[in-house]
């Protein structure tokens, strides 16, 4: 009887043992996969680290006058104000990063939240071009 006890505590532990352990292991699964439709707010230099080595889109949701004053190189004017409940036609790619800036950064949130909602999988928000410490260039 002494030894059927031992062993089906010896089992108990060995299964509550094992169990811990699968549940680790999903955890580190878990955190090796990024949610990729999450909201991501990043610095401007990690969004500068971001454009110089790999293919981004810089999307600029401030308006066209805001816009053409200065924007950062090879920027895609989105105004915030235009995205809606329909995929704007200069971002076609719902898998491509999308880097998403404005003047301050209130407009770069909402616009990075509106773009999730319409099922882009990878924007970041680097807040606003006030902050910018880059290079800006000029329409004309």
């Amino acid at each position: 009887m002494r030894q059927i006890l031992l062993f089906a505590a010896l089992a108990a532990s060995l299964a509550l043992l094992s169990g811990c352990a699968l549940s680790k292991a999903k955890e580190d699964k878990a955190e090796d996969m990024p949610d990729k439709a999450a909201y991501h707010k990043i610095s401007a230099e990690e969004a500068y680290e971001m454009m110089a080595s790999q293919e981004v889109v810089v999307v600029d949701v401030r308006t066209r006058e805001e816009y053409d004053v200065g924007h950062i190189e090879n920027a895609v004017l989105v105004p915030n104000e235009s995205i809606g409940s329909e995929m704007p036609e200069a971002l076609p790619d719902k898998e491509a990063t999308l880097l998403i800036y404005c003047r301050s950064g209130r407009r770069s949130k909402d616009a990075a939240e509106k773009l999730l909602k319409l099922g882009y999988q990878n924007v970041y928000d680097f807040g606003g071009v006030i902050d910018w410490p880059y290079k800006l260039v000029k329409e004309g």
